[in-house]
Formats: C-alpha cells, sequence, structure tokens
C-alpha cells in the first residue's frame, strides 16, 4: 500500500542551462519543498560559475575555474540535485512532456525550467575567423584569450560597452598596449548619458588606453593569425589579439520552437511562469514585468538570482513574485561602478561630485522630477541611498542632488515630513 509520497518523490524537474538562474533555481526548489528528481543540464563542461569575474580576476590569472564556481559540487550533492554536462537539449515536446537531448536521448519532465541565457552577437567580416580574434561569454573563451596575452603586444577591443572597457583595462594591467574601437559616437552610448561616457573615455586615456569613437571596422588581416585591423576609411592598426564585445542575444529558440510566448526574451508573468504552466524561465533570456520599468529585459545577475527564486516558488505552486529594482556594476581600473535602476526615458541628468577630475562622482537620471536610475562611481552609499530614491518614487530636487554639501538622506526626511 503507497503512502502517497511515492508519485512525489518520482516527479522531475528538468532545469535547461547551467547558469546564474540554474544555480539558485535549483537549491530554491528544495528550499520550496520540492522532493523528487533535479536535473541541471548544461552545454559547458563546468558547473555554474560566477561570469563577471571572467573579465576580470580570471583573465587576470588572479582566480582559478574552481574560484569562480558559484557552489562546490558537494553542496548540489546534499540536495539531490543532479547534473548533465556538455550536453544540450535541442527540442522540448510540450505535449509529451520530454526534452530531447543532441545526441537523440529524451528526457521526460513533470516541470521545466528554462535558464538559458544569452549569445554573444558574432561579426560576418572578412578575416573574423584568423587565430587570435576572440569573442568573450564562457571560461574557454577566456582560456582562448590569454594564450594570445603578450606583454608589449597589440591587443584590439571592438566595441565600446561595459565588456569590452573592463577586458581593455585588464590588458593594460597585463602590459599590452590597447586600442578600443566603437562605432558610435562615444563609449557606452547605449547605456550612460554622454558625461558619464566621457568619464570613462577620460579614464582609459589616462591609462594608455587609445579610445577611437564613430569608426568602423572594415576586415583583419594576418596569415594563420591575426595581424591588423583595418577600419573603413582605410586605417590599419597593429593586432595579435582582438576581443569582439558587440552585445548578446538572449537563447530563445528552444522555446520558440516549442510554442511558447517570446518577445526579445521567454515571456514571463511577476512568478517566472511562461505562457505553459508546467515550465518557467529565469535569467538574462526572460522578458518580464518591472513595477518600476514595464516589461523589460535584463542581463544581470542579482536579476537571474532573485527571479530564480520566484521560478523555484511557482515550481512548487505557490506565488512569489518577483519585484527587484535591477542593478548592476562595473570594475575597471581602481574604479567600482554600481547602476541603480533603468535610464531609459530620462529627462534630465544630475552630476554630484567632480566628473572632470580624479575618479568619483554620481550622475543622477530624473524624469518628472523623479529619480529613475543613477551611475555612482566609488560612491557606495549614495548607490544605496539611490536604490531607495527610486523605489519609493520620493520626488528630489535637482540642486540639492548635485550639491555635495547636502546629505542624500535627507530626502527621505523630506519625505516624511511632508507625509
Amino acid at each position: 500500500m503507497s503512502d502517497g509520497k511515492e508519485n512525489i518523490v518520482e516527479r522531475t524537474c528538468i532545469i535547461v542551462g547551467a547558469s546564474h538562474a540554474a544555480a539558485q533555481l535549483a537549491p530554491s526548489l528544495r528550499q520550496e519543498g520540492w522532493e523528487g528528481r533535479i536535473v541541471v543540464i548544461g552545454d559547458e563542461p563546468h558547473l555554474p560559475y560566477h561570469r563577471p569575474p571572467l573579465s576580470k580576476a580570471y583573465l587576470l590569472g588572479e582566480k582559478s575555474s574552481n574560484d569562480l564556481l558559484i557552489r562546490a559540487e558537494d553542496a548540489y550533492g546534499k540536495l539531490g540535485i543532479e547534473f548533465c554536462l556538455g550536453e544540450r537539449v535541442v527540442a522540448i515536446d510540450r505535449e509529451r512532456k520530454t526534452v530531447t537531448l543532441r545526441d537523440g536521448a529524451s528526457l521526460a519532465y513533470d516541470k521545466l525550467a528554462l535558464c538559458t541565457g544569452t549569445r554573444v552577437r558574432t561579426v560576418a567580416l572578412p578575416g573574423a575567423q584568423l587565430e587570435g580574434v576572440h569573442y568573450l561569454r564562457g571560461i574557454a573563451d577566456i582560456d582562448r584569450i590569454r594564450r594570445h596575452v603578450q606583454p608589449g603586444g597589440h591587443a584590439a577591443i571592438v566595441g565600446g560597452g561595459y565588456i569590452g572597457l573592463e577586458t581593455a583595462a585588464v590588458l593594460r594591467r597585463l602590459g599590452m598596449h590597447v586600442t578600443v574601437l566603437e562605432m558610435a559616437p562615444r563609449v557606452l552610448a547605449r547605456v550612460t548619458a554622454p558625461e558619464v561616457s566621457d568619464f570613462f573615455e577620460r579614464v582609459h586615456r589616462e591609462e594608455g588606453v587609445d579610445i577611437r569613437t564613430g569608426v568602423i571596422v572594415d576586415h583583419f588581416e594576418g596569415g594563420e593569425r591575426v595581424e591588423r585591423i583595418i577600419l573603413r576609411d582605410g586605417t590599419a592598426l597593429p593586432a595579435s589579439l582582438v576581443v569582439i564585445g558587440v552585445g548578446v542575444a538572449p537563447n530563445v529558440e528552444l522555446a520558440e520552437a516549442a510554442g511558447l510566448d517570446v518577445d526579445n526574451g521567454i515571456v514571463v508573468d511577476a512568478c517566472a511562469r511562461t505562457s505553459d504552466p508546467d515550465i518557467v524561465a529565469a535569467g538574462d533570456c526572460t522578458l518580464h514585468p518591472s513595477p518600476y520599468y514595464g516589461r523589460i529585459r535584463l542581463e544581470s545577475v542579482p536579476n537571474a538570482t532573485e527571479q530564480a527564486k520566484a521560478a523555484a516558488a511557482a515550481l512548487c505552486g505557490k506565488d512569489k513574485p518577483y519585484r527587484a529594482l535591477p542593478w548592476f556594476w562595473s570594475d575597471q581600473y581602481d574604479i567600482k561602478l554600481q547602476i541603480a535602476g533603468l535610464n531609459a526615458g530620462y529627462d534630465e541628468v544630475v552630476v554630484r561630485g567632480a566628473r572632470d577630475a580624479g575618479r568619483s562622482f554620481s550622475a543622477f537620471y530624473l524624469k518628472g522630477g523623479r529619480l529613475v536610475a543613477a551611475d555612482c562611481v566609488n560612491r557606495a552609499q549614495e548607490f544605496m541611498l539611490s536604490k531607495r530614491l527610486i523605489a519609493e518614487g520620493v520626488a528630489v530636487d535637482a540642486a540639492r542632488l548635485a550639491d555635495e554639501a547636502y546629505p542624500l538622506k535627507s530626502l527621505f526626511e523630506t519625505m516624511q515630513q511632508s507625509d
């Protein structure tokens, strides 16, 4: 006679993608009461690992691949979490509730979680397949890049986003001559105000990086390996190492082929549920509702972690909506940039601190007199206060924000007095 638990124990949750989101979702499933099997399928040979240090501490050689692991192997073992690494899911059959692996094997699921993340955007340029031309996404990419790092050698970074600038900073520390090539009129053009772009361009030039904006790469030249980059205007630049960082795209093909709703990401609700009640999705691959910014897709570790908690609860039949404020960070040289919120749609930028000299200031993005985002350079306290100001919708005075003699904490006191 069954005690009713056998069917529960035999239920299987498959997590596709051994990502940041998966590393949180699997243990959270246990915390929410899931008693069945948990199987994580990842196409890399590694357990889930921290990706932000790849372009910094790992490239520098300060951390090993084991140091990057989000959790040790035995931590997953104690929770009964299984891994199938070096394998890829190529199809989902929602009617039969199975996933098909690259080798043709089929696995049945009761619940499914998609944590498929993103992939790098590639460029279709002549010579892009030469040895020494790299993209930066995983451990294997950095291992390949390291083999081409030579003090005194010439490195070129195609793309002036955060990954490109972080990589440029590390390669300078490793003794290379570095050129950053950005087709937009300024670096970080899609994500920051001109004032912040100007600051980072100044800092990198002070560190010896050649920043070139408004340029277009035409092709790469060399024998067996890259030797130079040719720009659209005919300029030739020496390069024994090229790192291309022109953005990422969400991995939505599996979900789309399975008939799930997709729109610049796998569409989910506040609890990370997809259009199929037995499938959730979490992390960089999702388009989700934000109480602050509408429907958004984020490439963010904090987002992946918090959304994964909501997804785990949903798989266990619980509603724990994800409402966290987006935040990000970037480390370059002695600079810790902390970003609160999203600056889309801002109508005013207020700078607090000396942006043109030194390496500490904050840029506040206002919309209709309220703070929507902040870029804080070596100002951790202002970053924390900015998160509160955004979350609580506090009306702010631009002149007071700019005045370093005025403590930001007082803005909350003003709000309480008006209440």
